[in-house]
């Protein structure tokens, strides 16, 4: 089947792949069909069975982390060394 990755949406980007779910009892759980498979864990998450689905969880990330990068900012700006 084809799947969307988002588990590394905001270093990589979003990726769509050929994969199969894995049959090792985990439900949810994929692996990639390639020689040296990789596996992804919890659809909606870190994998999407739609890409509309892949978008909408990689702009989720993005506004969390930029969410967290302001927090970060502010912090610093808020800073005093004497």
């Amino acid at each position: 089947m084809k799947v969307w990755i988002t588990k590394y949406a905001l270093t990589q980007g979003i990726f769509e792949i050929e994969a199969e779910e894995c049959g090792m009892g985990f439900t949810g759980m994929i692996q990639t069909k390639e020689e040296y498979p990789s596996y992804y864990h919890e659809e909606g998450k870190d994998w999407h069975r739609s890409k509309e689905s892949a978008i909408k969880r990689a702009e989720e990330m993005r506004q969390k982390k930029i969410s967290s990068l302001k927090k970060k900012l502010e912090k610093l700006e808020k800073m005093k060394f004497e």
